[in-house]
């Protein structure tokens, strides 16, 4: 006879494989007021693709779906099978409740599914030692079920008055410029940027990573002299904004002499095609490729 590594799993999933064999145990186990909203002729099994490698690494071990009594929607029934004890299983069967909600999510439902996690447990303590409500967990339960039962909190910037922000001390510049950083045009925010920066004192890291982040994402006309002004605004930053401002020159300069480059090469291979010469010899001698040539003559 074959010696199984893990027969207590091994025997659990057998059973539990079997719809019949589940059905019968969540309606002698499930509490009433859950089961009364499980439409146990529904259950199914969760097929292969639904569970991830993460889950089952972490020995979730059976994941079953049903619909409600009351109307659409979907609850999961997980069942962890545990022969030993562990102070943490509460917390472990949360991460794998969340883990099948986002599973859910994932398949492009719109809404959570209700998850109820059981556990099934014959270990040789008895009765089981540990509570299977999460929040007893953490060190003080009624703190974390005060937070947990409640609104998350939020920091919308885009209610914020600029005013309130200015006094927010050392976060202030970074409220204030991802607060405005879509305006179509950064430069009417410049002044108060400049004071911001004079007033919350950034570290040289914190404000070379500022700058280019004004770079990239800010909408303004003229980024070179943005900077310069802001530079010309500012005592203890110049050098940083200064080498900020030159970038942006030397790559206006050189988008200036691509753009002038192919602007050329496109008048050059529309008076070679106007004389007659094949695609290819136009496409060799100007460098342009079969689509570019194919749009400059329409």
């Amino acid at each position: 006879m074959k010696i199984s590594p893990t027969p207590h799993d091994l025997l659990f999933k057998k059973f539990f494989s079997d719809i019949s064999v589940v059905t019968d145990f969540l309606e002698i186990h499930l509490p009433p007021a859950l089961r009364e909203k499980c439409d146990l002729g529904t259950l199914v099994i969760t097929d292969g693709s639904f569970v991830t490698d993460d889950m089952r690494n972490r020995r979730c071990d059976i994941l079953y779906r049903l619909h409600t009594t009351s109307g659409p929607g979907y609850i999961y029934c997980l069942i962890e099978h545990q022969s030993s004890a562990d102070a943490q299983m509460a917390f472990r069967l949360m991460r794998y409740s969340m883990d099948a909600m986002q599973l859910h999510i994932d398949q492009g439902n719109k809404q959570l599914p209700l998850v109820i996690p059981l556990l099934f447990y014959h270990g040789s303590q008895s009765p089981y030692p540990y509570s299977t409500c999460w929040l007893d967990c953490f060190a003080h339960p009624a703190e974390a079920q005060a937070l947990y039962s409640q609104a998350m909190p939020l920091v919308d910037l885009t209610v914020i008055p600029d005013e309130e922000i200015k006094t927010h001390r050392k976060v202030a510049l970074l409220e204030y410029v991802q607060k405005h950083i879509r305006e179509r045009d950064i430069n009417v925010r410049l002044r108060d940027i400049a004071f911001l920066l004079e007033l919350t004192q950034p570290n040289k890291e914190q404000v070379t990573c500022l700058l280019h982040y004004l770079a990239q994402e800010a909408n303004t006309l003229d980024s070179e002299a943005f900077f310069r002004n802001l530079g010309q605004k500012t005592t203890g930053y110049k050098e940083e904004i200064m080498t900020i401002a030159e970038q942006l020159e030397e790559k206006g300069r050189s988008i200036g002499l691509q753009e002038g480059r192919s602007e050329r090469n496109s008048e050059i291979a529309r008076t070679m095609l106007a004389m007659g010469f094949d695609r290819a010899t136009v496409e060799l001698a100007t460098g342009l490729s079969a689509q570019e040539l194919a749009a400059l003559v329409g």
